[in-house]
């Protein structure tokens, strides 16, 4: 045996095993590699939309908590400015009542002078005609002297 022969025997056999897997092992190694390539082009693409999904829903909870802060902080402003105005209506409302209440005591403590001023003269009257009387050791008619008696309590 010749070494040539052999390697040409070698030879023919690498090419034929070459022309084989070409025809027969490398296509379907060939779509495999790029079945994987497609699926990894589109994970790729999907993990790039996502990635901009989280960020718009990122941007929309922030606009959101935002919203939703600047609304809380309105409420609680305007449940301040009611409690200020109850605040304020009671204050009125209770100067009113000490208003009222000032103005009735007013004028009961005026009716209550008056009433007192009253019976003052007419004790001073009453009082007058008793002295006239021992004064004048006699009874004095009241009938008779009512118009001065009326002037006399009207003087006091």
């Amino acid at each position: 045996m010749n070494i040539n022969a052999t390697f040409i025997g070698q030879m023919v056999t690498f090419l034929v095993f070459i022309w084989f897997c070409y025809k027969y092992v490398w296509p379907p190694l060939l779509g495999i590699m790029q079945e994987r390539e497609a699926r990894i082009a589109a994970g790729l693409t999907a993990a790039e939309k996502a990635n901009k999904d989280l960020a718009l829903a990122q941007e929309k909870s922030d606009e959101a908590l935002n919203d939703a802060k600047a609304q809380a902080s309105e409420i609680v402003d305007q449940a301040n400015k009611r409690a200020q105005q109850m605040i304020e209506d009671a204050k009125s409302q209770a100067q009113a009542e000490a208003d009222r209440i000032k103005t009735s005591a007013q004028a009961e403590v005026d009716r209550q002078v008056s009433q007192a001023r009253e019976e003052l003269r007419q004790k001073v009257a009453v009082l007058a005609i008793t002295g006239a009387e021992k004064v004048l050791e006699r009874e004095v008619d009241k009938s008779s002297h009512d118009a001065l008696l009326t002037q006399l309590s009207n003087e006091l």
